[in-house]
């Protein structure tokens, strides 16, 4: 396999040509803007693109992991490009990364067997499974105007979405359904989990935040979007707020030419998906959590 060369992302090209890798291997999930990917970047965080004979065939990013204290890789390699070794090239080259960073673990995910089995032959082990959720947009009513709280616009109080992190976000995540805390800093909160505020809705009781819910909404692909954290403080639990912002966020895609949302939730998420099911979701795709210790083994050591 000649000419094969894996090199780190630096221009505005490169940043597109990752981009297209990763829409061509999942091309149902949102991709970042070269400009959302240029504002995640952090010195620990690295994508790369392989490229072989002067084509790019794969791309991968190492990065910290939502869950404490773990690395993250995503190897990605396009369909017609499979099974030739560019896969481990790349995983090699990411999970190096991400041991340089001082990580002792690090985490993945995979949404086919072939994939599943790939991360098995370096030791990566299933520790739990995400489901789609997928609901058309069609003629979405406004639900009636809560009378116990207010529900507003990001773009309207942009002020607020830090209070959401501080009262909504961080006292809620530990409710996510992952092997180790999920952990959020103030800086991705602002940048990886909101892109256009008038499209994300809080819901307040005075100046205090109690809910979140909204959209992320697709460059690629505007008539799709996927459905931002949701949640809601646990004393206000019960009362229709999960469900009055989420009616609200899909009465707005209706208006704003959106046809279909989706979200992922993790399988022992119950409330969330019982919620999604009462609010017209379907199921789509599954991904597998993959975990696996670093310095990753190769192959043969794990008896692949």
């Amino acid at each position: 396999m000649g000419g094969m060369e894996i090199r780190a992302v630096e221009t505005d090209a490169d940043y597109e040509a990752w981009r297209q890798v990763r829409i061509a291997v999942l091309p149902h999930e949102r991709c970042p803007s070269v400009a959302e990917l240029r504002e995640l970047e952090t010195p620990h965080r690295l994508l790369l693109l392989a490229e072989r004979d002067g084509t790019v065939v794969a791309n991968g990013l190492s990065d910290r992991s939502n869950e404490a204290g773990r690395g993250f890789v995503a190897p990605r390699v396009r369909p017609e490009a499979r099974r030739q070794g560019v896969g481990t090239q790349m995983l090699s080259a990411l999970a190096d990364h991400a041991t340089a960073q001082g990580y002792t673990v690090v985490g993945a995910g995979v949404e086919d067997e072939g994939s599943l089995a790939f991360g098995q032959r370096f030791g990566f082990v299933e520790t739990g499974r995400q489901v789609e959720q997928v609901r058309p947009i069609g003629d979405e009513p406004w639900p009636d105007p809560p009378t116990a709280y207010e529900i507003v616009t990001v773009a309207e109080r942009p002020e607020l979405w830090a209070t959401a992190y501080e009262h909504v976000a961080l006292p809620t995540l530990p409710d996510m359904d992952t092997p180790t805390p999920v952990e959020v800093s103030a800086e991705e909160w602002a940048t990886e989990w909101i892109n256009d505020p008038a499209a994300m809705f809080l819901a307040i009781a005075g100046d205090d935040v109690i809910g979140v819910a909204g959209l992320l909404l697709d460059t690629d692909r505007p008539e799709r979007a996927e459905v931002a954290y949701t949640a809601v403080r646990r004393e206000w639990r019960g009362k229709a707020v999960a469900s009055t912002l989420k009616r609200t966020s899909m009465a707005w895609a209706a208006q704003h030419g959106i046809t279909e949302v989706y979200t992922w939730t993790q399988q022992g998420n119950e409330n969330m998906r019982r919620l999604n099911e009462h609010l017209g979701f379907s199921y789509g795709a599954v991904s597998i959590n993959l975990r696996a210790p670093l310095p990753l083994k190769l192959a043969e050591e794990v008896g692949a």
